[in-house]
């Protein structure tokens, strides 16, 4: 019986990482083949700051108004990283970056003046997946049914870009910044070798479960045990990259 209480109290973080993947992946495919790594990380950081802006100007804030303060300024952020990777392309990754530093340290100054602001910057960065609301479940698989079904038109920046946003400011606060910056590029990077979106998606979810196993067994922070894992499914496609470049390279 208690088996079955822990299996059915691991269903919730098990459904936020299945809709994370089917979301993410895909999304984050995008950002490689755009070149614009950093943009996840700018637009997560500007979401954050959103939900830091609301907590501080109105405590205990509905979820709903919180959702809606991390969604407008996720694209807002959007539309800035958009705006200057078209004005000044060769500097993008760069000008990018500035725009993560400057939403990073106005979340430093939200939390200086909110008593709660520690802990919501803390969450915000690498939240407990394990404790991961239904509500927030659901919200990930209706973006994950949007992602799905406009997969195919994703190339275009005028729906790329808004419908990035909105996933982002959704999956943050459902999982961490970390976890969804590991969650978008880990797996991303094997389908820059070949591998099909679809066995990207499965690898993602095999790391995130070897995640979740490493975090329950050791009593580890369940957010950093699975963007470690996620991090050395990335890092393992770059190895074996190299590692089949060597063995082709002709011996001198």
């Amino acid at each position: 019986m208690n088996a079955l209480a822990e299996l059915a109290w691991l269903a919730a973080p098990a459904a936020a990482l299945l809709a994370a993947c089917l979301v993410l992946v895909p999304l984050g495919t995008q950002v490689l083949a755009r070149g614009v790594v950093f943009i996840d990380l700018a637009v997560a950081q500007v979401a954050a700051c959103g939900v830091l802006a609301a907590g501080m100007l109105l405590e205990g804030a509905p979820p709903l108004l919180t959702h809606a303060a991390a969604a407008v300024a996720s694209l807002l952020g959007s539309w800035l990283v958009w705006w200057l990777a078209r004005r000044w392309p060769e500097q993008r990754e760069a000008l990018i970056g500035l725009v993560y530093v400057g939403a990073a340290s106005a979340s430093v100054l939200a939390v200086a003046f909110d008593p709660h602001g520690r802990e919501r910057l803390t969450t915000l960065l690498a939240a407990d997946v394990l404790w991961a609301p239904w509500a927030s479940v659901a919200l990930l698989a209706a973006v994950a049914l949007v992602v799905t079904a406009l997969h195919r038109l994703l190339q275009r920046d005028a729906l790329f870009y808004p419908l990035f946003a909105v996933a982002l400011s959704v999956a943050v606060q459902a999982l961490g910044l970390y976890l969804v910056f590991a969650l978008l590029i880990g797996p991303a990077l094997w389908t820059r070798r070949g591998l099909a979106l679809t066995k990207a998606v499965v690898a993602g979810l095999v790391a995130c479960a070897a995640g979740l196993a490493l975090s329950w067994g050791l009593d580890w922070p369940s957010g950093a045990c699975v963007a470690l894992a996620l991090s050395a499914l990335g890092v393992l496609s770059v190895a074996g990259l190299a590692a089949g470049q060597a063995t082709a390279a002709p011996l001198r």
